[in-house]
Order: structure tokens, then C-alpha cells, then sequence
């Protein structure tokens, strides 16, 4: 997506949540907190950033 003014990108991400957006939906069916510790240990993050 190439944005053409300053705000098309939070029109899109609007319009994608009025339609439905797939990642919002799948964040309500799977709770990825149970897979943060496996995350943060195979990515290596130490300090959770």
C-alpha cells in the first residue's frame, strides 16, 4: 500500500476494522500471551523489548 496522504493509513486500518479485520478476529480466538515466554526465549529478548 502506498499511501497518498498523511492519514491513509489510519483510514485503512479503520475501514479494515469496520470490515472485519482477519488478525483482529484471530487475536480474539487465541490467547498469544500463553506463547510469550516461548517467544522471548527462542527470539532472545531479555529485556522484553
Amino acid at each position: 500500500m502506498r499511501p497518498s496522504t498523511l492519514f491513509s493509513l489510519s483510514e485503512h486500518l479503520e475501514r479494515l476494522s469496520r470490515v472485519g479485520n482477519p488478525l483482529e478476529v484471530l487475536g480474539e480466538a487465541v490467547d498469544f500471551e500463553l506463547f510469550r515466554t516461548l517467544l522471548v526465549k527462542g527470539l532472545g529478548y531479555s529485556d522484553g523489548a
